[in-house]
């Protein structure tokens, strides 16, 4: 690309950071997606952004496919690459966006996967023998209690949490939308326990999860610390943080039936986006129909 198509890009990036309020973590998504189209720009000595063409995004998108890239993935990348021509457009720099009929191809949704109530017992009431333990239970009972994100818990202060009202807020959420959540009364308990520990390591810290030095944790080390957990525990089942938000949806959802709570807790945008956890109950039921009901088994011979 040629000197004008790199500052425009710069510019956009810019907007999204200043004007946009996009996270960091938002704003590397697009430059990585972003990277892969000036690639293929590069290599078809395409040096200005109107020069790119709908039959070049999709060829683009295409080549992505045969590389083994998934379709959640490229979807995210024409979603990256709509945003950017948008900008380009407002700014009266392109004619059109290539990428707007682009879609990328389907792929089978995969359900979410679950811990049942047991494999949940089993992973919370396992114990603690020590300091980091006893932050590690209160995260784990919080991820489940809630159905936070990794990076929503990973970003919680101790303002957020309001232990005497059982709620917590979070201010970091998809989208930079703010929610309250309850906390469970076993989340309550771990948490205060915690919190009694904390206040020896914090040293100024804002974070409600700190290291054993005093900083707040990383997304990866609050994974690293449930796979030792669950390693140090005995627990075969691979658990990750999502999978327990997973856990707090599927669970609450059959106790519940209602849809609209269980979005709202989760903080999803889209109803759409919750309705896969009714899948992920009716197959549990026709698993159940299958095994059980006697003229549902196949006749042999």
């Amino acid at each position: 690309m040629n000197a004008d198509a790199k500052q425009q890009l710069a510019d956009f990036f810019r907007q999204l950071e200043v004007e946009k309020r996009a996270s960091l973590h938002t704003i590397k998504s697009y430059q990585f997606d972003i990277q892969h189209l000036i690639t293929y720009c590069y290599a078809k000595t395409l040096t200005q952004w109107a020069d790119v063409q709908q039959s070049d995004i999709r060829a683009h998108i295409a080549n992505r496919h045969r590389q083994g890239i998934s379709s959640k993935s490229l979807q995210r990348e024409l979603s990256a690459i709509r945003s950017f021509y948008r900008f380009l457009l407002k700014n009266q720099l392109v004619e059109s966006n290539p990428a707007h009929y682009v879609k990328a191809p389907k792929q089978a949704r995969l359900l979410p996967k679950t811990l049942d109530i047991d494999q949940i017992n089993g992973l919370l009431d396992a114990g603690t023998s020590s300091d980091l333990e006893i932050r590690d239970v209160a995260m784990f009972e919080l991820f489940y209690s809630s159905g936070l994100r990794l990076g929503e818990l990973a970003a919680l202060d101790v303002s957020d949490l309001d232990i005497a009202d059982r709620s917590l807020v979070v201010r970091a959420g998809k989208g930079g939308k703010t929610r309250i959540l309850p906390i469970g009364g076993k989340a309550v308990t771990a948490i205060n326990t915690w919190l009694a520990q904390r206040k020896t390591l914090a040293n100024g810290e804002t974070a409600v999860f700190t290291s054993n030095r005093g900083f707040r944790l990383s997304r990866r080390s609050i994974e690293l610390r449930l796979e030792l957990w669950c390693k140090k525990k005995g627990i075969v089942e691979h658990v990750y943080p999502h999978k327990l938000r997973h856990s707090f949806a599927s669970h609450l959802l059959e106790s519940s039936q209602d849809l609209s709570a269980v979005q709202e807790l989760l903080g999803h945008s889209s109803l759409s986006t919750t309705q896969i956890y009714t899948q992920l109950n009716f197959q549990h039921l026709a698993d159940v129909y299958d095994k059980a009901h006697p003229r549902a088994k196949k006749q042999t011979g």
